[in-house]
């Protein structure tokens, strides 16, 4: 896949005349890429259970007008007094911020609540994800126009905008990109010498070197190149961490490998003593947690609560996933692999907008793409059966 992304970029490189992979439209393309990752990396576990969640589009796009509500509504009317009660001096800006701290407090919880009904219904009534999440679909929809009235909710903040289209200083970026080198080399020399502890063949050191100055090369090349433009973008940062931490709870917890488990062979994980319907449930918690991070960005990213926000998203999420080599069957997929789906999903959007290519057309390509990626995957399949 990631020779796949290669040749797009090349290609769209070529045939834009170079504006393709322009510093600033490079930036732009991973800044549009963040909202379906969300979705994306969390869709990567509910897949891998053998599951599916549908209501992820209409969720995001309830809690992005959720989050629009509150604060032209609820916290200047209602909560803002009672701090320039306390505090007379109190800067708007100041009350800006804590504005967008209590959104992204209640769209986490929002979420989370979304999973869990989701997550209960699936693991404890037993009723197919499919159906749950299509209902869902529909009524995150028609809460959505609820909210909203059928009308666009604004003006936000502005520190709610910077989530979408802030950047950090280009020193910060340079810091940080020094400290992820230095754990990249960390994790991986940590990892050789545990596999030694163990008795394991830990292979060539030359191999780990290697690895880590491919690594290392591409975090500097990565933050060298978007300091050329304006620096590193917040809600990249923001995904990066994201990411990071999911791929740890699906590799080194409990909870990542008895998803693993219950998709590879429910039966087989049943006898095991993992409990399914309690697994099953919070893996729909955490896919609800992302929507609603997806939903704050959202909502910064339009600066409006709108009541069409988030259509479509759950196909481009489950696109993202399988494209990057997440199973359909259950049982198999990464939250890298999910990220670099993702990032195919918009280079292909962005070049082919750059090429003004029909829209018809787009769409055509695109599910080309979606069915390719599902060929490979029950072709690869059936040769290892």
């Amino acid at each position: 896949m990631i020779f796949a992304l290669l040749f797009l970029w090349i290609l769209f490189g070529v045939l834009s005349g170079g504006t393709f992979v322009s510093p600033r439209n490079i930036s732009n393309l991973f800044r549009q890429m963040t909202i379906i990752s969300f979705l994306a990396i969390g869709m990567v576990l509910i897949i891998v259970t053998g599951n599916i969640d549908l209501s992820v589009g209409s969720a995001t796009g309830f809690i992005a007008t959720v989050v629009a509500y509150f604060q032209v509504y609820i916290f200047h009317q209602m909560i803002a007094p009672f701090f320039t009660m306390l505090f007379p001096a109190i800067p708007l800006a100041v009350l800006g911020v804590l504005s967008t701290v209590f959104a992204l407090v209640i769209s986490l919880i929002t979420g989370s609540l979304i999973g869990l009904w989701n997550g209960v219904i699936v693991a404890y009534l037993k009723v197919p994800a499919f159906i749950v999440t299509l209902g869902g679909l529909l009524i995150f929809r028609g809460l959505m126009i609820a909210v909203t009235g059928g009308k666009s909710i604004s003006p936000l903040e502005k520190s709610l905008g910077d989530i979408y289209n802030g950047y950090l200083p280009k020193e910060i970026g340079l810091v940080l990109a020094f400290f992820v080198i230095c754990f990249i080399a960390f994790a991986i020399l940590r990892q050789r010498n545990k596999r030694k502890k163990y008795g394991l063949d830990a292979g060539p050191l030359v191999s780990d070197i290697a690895k880590i100055c491919f690594f290392s090369g591409l975090v500097a090349a990565y933050v060298l190149f978007i300091n050329s433009y304006y620096g590193v973008q917040v809600p990249v940062l923001v995904m990066a961490i994201v990411a990071f931490l999911f791929a740890y709870l699906s590799g080194n917890t409990r909870l990542g490998r008895y998803a693993y488990a219950i998709g590879g062979n429910m039966e087989a994980a049943r006898l095991s003593g993992i409990n399914i319907k309690t697994n099953i449930m919070k893996v729909f918690i955490l896919m609800g947690a992302l929507i609603g991070v997806a939903g704050v960005v959202l909502a910064a990213r339009v600066g409006t609560g709108a009541p069409g926000g988030g259509e479509t998203y759950e196909l481009y999420a489950i696109a993202a996933c399988v494209i990057g080599g997440t199973s359909l069957m259950g049982g198999e997929g990464t939250i890298l692999g999910a990220l670099i789906g993702s990032l195919v999903m918009a280079s292909l959007d962005n070049g082919m907008v750059l090429l003004n290519i029909p829209s018809f057309a787009q769409y055509v390509i695109k599910g080309l793409v979606l069915v390719f990626a599902v060929w490979v995957d029950v072709a690869t399949r059936k040769t290892r059966e």
